[in-house]
């Protein structure tokens, strides 16, 4: 269960939580969706900032609730929704169909990266 003990930023509509767990990709969605919330998906500059604030406390990568699709090198939001705002990191993302996921980096950018990995939960709300 999501214990938010500190490490909670509030940004517009949506508030951003952690556990402090570093778990796979699944279980890091699995884990957000048991408590009412989805994996934290950065919409904008602030939304990405408000993210990266936790992933700084933590000194932790995050993984993003954002997924390639069928379609090598499309990338989306895991609700389905194309990308209306991204942050890659230079020559990122470069996995071209076998890095799915979408991990943040401890300066904001963003990565492809295979899903079963451990990487810190964010949660969106």
């Amino acid at each position: 269960v999501l214990a938010l003990n500190g490490k909670i930023k509030e940004v517009g509509e949506k508030i951003f939580a952690s556990n402090g767990k570093e778990v796979d990709f699944e279980s890091a969605l699995e884990s957000c969706e048991e408590v009412g919330g989805t994996l934290a998906t950065p919409t904008n500059e602030e939304e990405n900032k408000a993210i990266l604030d936790i992933v700084k406390q933590y000194n932790r990568y995050a993984y993003l609730g954002i997924r390639e699709g069928e379609i090598s090198g499309q990338f989306s939001y895991i609700k389905g929704m194309p990308l209306n705002y991204t942050k890659w990191h230079q020559y990122e993302p470069n996995g071209k169909g076998t890095e799915k996921c979408v991990e943040m980096y401890t300066d904001g950018s963003w990565n492809d990266k295979k899903c079963n990995l451990h990487r810190l939960t964010i949660c969106e709300f």
